[in-house]
């Protein structure tokens, strides 16, 4: 599987200056680049004199120099993503900018900007003021910006004191050109032990909150941050995704990164192959916790954490049918683990959850209602199913004081975060292949990704849904999940009594480990 992914990696250009000391910029671009599974290239805008300690000259590369980086570059190697670092006069901005609309224009590509322009100390890195030629001409060909809170005051002329100022500067940030902002935190604390960044899209805000690691391997963070999550968007990953992954890989450099040998000064972050410890991934912040006051959201429904735990972490096979007779035929087959989906409900919607329930019972079932949870409650239910959306609107108080078991179904590491912080009793990954049942395109994992995200919860109920088939079930059961969910598999398979039994049989079989990168 190895093999076959190197030839399958992706093109990622880092447009960046070049550190001489190897903590920063193109170089650490490029380390981030190969240690998740990218091919980067780079154009360099300047060539830098500095080391652990002091940056002595910043020698920018002239237009034509630069240019001609990035033409050959397009002629041969076209990216699936860009990261840009630092430039160092208004003129390369503006090449830049232009040389995007045409690049954008031929195809679209993810452009993450890493707007280094000012040191930690606060002296600035380029030639004269690029403000305005940044906001009008460079960021409304971005996807997402990644400044730090110096940085945020720079671009936006706004000192930046707390939460809500963050969340202030962050939308002004957004209003040039609609781009995405990831206001990164590494420079203060909000609340004593926590670095949180917050992601602004114009719709959402998320605070993405990681524990504070003692390091002195700080150096090239905000450039391997960036870069990670180009490579993230690159390999298909969605923004929020991306973002959570990059700032894990991040954290992961600070917490295994071995480099204070390296330097008098600050020495670079690690580079430490991709995040697989739960303990190096971001909480997503929940509006309703304690916390959140110190991140000014404001009070909405407290969060509810801790649902009743299933008999089995391996909750096995899982077929979802649409009608209480499937209901029955399966249970009869000795199918223990059940989903109750009734996508067009009609005026008896009661009476079939009633039956469902009574079924349950006499087969003792582990039996999920999906979506209806007011029903599922009054009819005594063993468990309820939600999506992403009904976590805001369900009474999650109310399900978890009737005792009944809860599954959240999640797309992506974000979501499975985000649902994580509830601790239902269980959680669904999809979809994991196309499916026919919804359109799902823009959510697909793949097995690889699925084993990625259950390495981070080894021991937690984990069922992937969408697209399964028995040519397909032994890599995913092999990606370390304890459950499957099937749909068209047994319900439009020829004899679906033979489908459970080969079904069985899979689960009860060893299987090799899907290789996690």
């Amino acid at each position: 599987m190895r093999d076959q992914l190197q030839l399958k990696k992706p093109i990622v250009w880092t447009i960046a200056g070049s550190d001489s000391g190897g903590g920063a910029g193109i170089q650490a671009d490029l380390l981030t680049f190969a240690d998740l599974g990218c091919y980067g290239c780079s154009a360099i805008t300047a060539n830098t004199a500095q080391n652990t300690v002091e940056v002595t000259a910043i020698n920018a590369v002239s237009l034509e120099v630069l240019g001609s980086q990035l033409q050959a570059l397009r002629r041969d190697l076209f990216p699936a993503a860009i990261k840009i670092g630092l430039l160092a006069n208004a003129e390369q901005v503006v090449a830049v900018a232009d040389f995007l609309r045409q690049l954008q224009a031929v195809q679209p590509v993810p452009v993450i900007y890493d707007p280094v322009a000012v040191a930690t100390n606060g002296a600035g890195l380029t030639e004269g003021s690029i403000t305005a030629t940044v906001l009008a001409q460079l960021m409304p060909q971005c996807d997402l910006v990644t400044p730090n809170l110096h940085e945020l005051e720079w671009l936006t002329g706004a000192s930046v004191t707390g939460a809500e100022s963050i969340v202030q500067a962050a939308r002004q940030l957004h209003a040039h050109g609609g781009t995405a902002i990831l206001v990164t935190g590494g420079h203060t604390q909000l609340r004593a032990g926590e670095v949180a960044d917050l992601l602004w899209d114009g719709e959402k805000a998320d605070w993405f909150i990681g524990r504070e690691v003692s390091s002195t391997g700080t150096h090239g963070t905000g450039c391997t941050l960036s870069s990670a999550i180009a490579a993230c968007r690159a390999l298909g990953y969605p923004l929020r995704d991306a973002c959570v992954v990059g700032k894990a890989y991040v954290q992961r450099g600070l917490r295994r990164g071995n480099n204070a040998h390296i330097g008098a000064g600050a020495g670079p972050v690690g580079h430490c192959g991709w995040p697989l410890d739960l303990i190096d991934f971001p909480e997503i912040l929940v509006p309703g916790e304690e916390r959140a006051l110190d991140y000014g959201f404001g009070v909405a429904q407290p969060l509810v954490q801790g649902f009743a735990q299933t008999d089995s972490q391996a909750l096995g096979l899982y077929p979802v049918v649409d009608t209480v007779e499937w209901l029955q035929r399966l249970a009869e087959l000795g199918v223990r683990t059940l989903q109750l989906r009734i996508k067009n409900p009609g005026g008896d919607l009661r009476a079939q959850i009633e039956r469902a329930v009574a079924i349950g019972r006499t087969y003792n079932l582990r039996l999920f209602i999906n979506d209806y949870w007011q029903l599922a409650i009054e009819c005594g239910a063993y468990g309820v199913h939600l999506g992403q959306e009904d976590l805001q609107s369900a009474d999650l108080r109310a399900i978890q004081a009737a005792g009944l078991k809860l599954g959240i179904s999640t797309h992506g590491f974000y979501e499975l975060l985000l649902a994580y912080r509830y601790r239902p009793s269980y959680l669904a990954i999809g979809a994991i292949y196309a499916t026919n049942t919804k359109d799902m395109s823009d959510q697909l994992q793949g097995v690889q990704k699925l084993a990625r995200m259950a390495a981070l919860l080894p021991e937690y109920p984990l069922v992937a849904i969408g697209g399964i088939n028995m040519q397909r079930a032994s890599e995913v059961i092999a990606s370390g999940v304890g459950s499957i969910a099937l749909v068209s598999a047994i319900t439009k398979a020829k004899d679906y009594k033979q489908a459970v039994a080969d079904f069985n049989v899979l689960f009860k079989g060893k299987h090799a480990e899907v290789e996690p990168c």
